[in-house]
């Protein structure tokens, strides 16, 4: 039995943040747009792919074998 109480090992976590970070920096590229209602580049394309790959990440996250030592 692991010593751990935490469900996920440290390298989840890092994962997990780094998921977080990649969706934060989605919305935040949407939110930069120059267009109206977000209808550039940026709002159309660009923030939505980081966004969903930073969801994409996130179930990584999740699943990643741990290390057992």
């Amino acid at each position: 039995m692991s010593k751990s109480s935490f469900p996920f090992s440290r390298k989840n976590y890092k994962l997990m943040l780094i998921g977080i970070g990649m969706i934060i920096l989605g919305f935040v590229l949407i939110s930069l747009d120059g267009e109206p209602h977000g209808n550039g580049i940026l709002g159309l394309t660009i923030g939505p792919i980081v966004t969903l790959a930073g969801f994409i990440f996130e179930f990584y996250a999740i699943f990643a074998k741990t290390d057992s030592n």
